[in-house]
């Protein structure tokens, strides 16, 4: 019974790694093949080289990736505790005048 609860299953899917180095956006995006999503708690592995783009380009590419699906424990484990984890990303402040 816990087996099954922590088990968890791999499948590989395509996907297109879509990368942007400019001066508009940084950023990064995979897009799965087929339309296959990712849930909390799941971990995705993109095969290949590092993607390096140099400043003012943008990039696709053709890749394999391994998305582990998380089990029921763990992903209830993720839904009940991200929201804190994503709090320790956040930086504020409450002074009166910004500084660099």
């Amino acid at each position: 019974m816990i087996g099954r609860l922590l088990k968890k299953r791999s499948e590989d899917v395509g996907c297109t790694v879509e990368v942007s180095n400019t001066f508009d956006s940084l950023h990064a995006h995979v897009r799965f093949d087929g339309g296959v999503t990712v849930e909390p708690g799941d971990e995705v592995l993109v095969h290949g080289a590092p993607v390096e783009v140099p400043y003012g380009e943008t990039a696709c590419i053709r890749r394999r990736a391994t998305i582990r699906r998380a089990g029921w424990l763990e992903r209830a484990w993720t839904r009940a505790t991200g929201d804190f984890e994503f709090m320790e990303l956040c930086e504020f402040s409450f002074s009166e005048r910004a500084t660099l």
